[in-house]
């Protein structure tokens, strides 16, 4: 199907300039790019609690500075205790 769409001019550039890079038409290029879309679209609809992973990822160093914290908390009350 034909159809007309606007998009602005450095997307369109680098699209036909990533099309070219890839040897295909940029036709080709834009219809495997909405498929993509449409797949991982579809994936989120199946299982919606994707988008919730890696939220929390910028607390990871956060959550091992306090367990250090914690374990030498121990180690002293084990040392006077012992």
């Amino acid at each position: 199907m034909k159809t007309t769409l606007e998009i602005p001019d450095s997307v369109f550039r680098r699209a036909k300039s990533t099309a070219a890079q890839q040897g295909i038409p940029l036709r080709q290029f834009v219809t495997e790019a909405v498929e993509d879309k449409l797949k991982a679209t579809h994936s989120a609809e199946q299982k919606p609690w994707m988008k919730h992973i890696g939220k929390l990822k910028h607390l990871r160093k956060e959550t091992e500075r306090i367990n250090r914290v914690i374990e030498e908390a121990f180690e002293n009350t084990r040392m006077i205790s012992g």
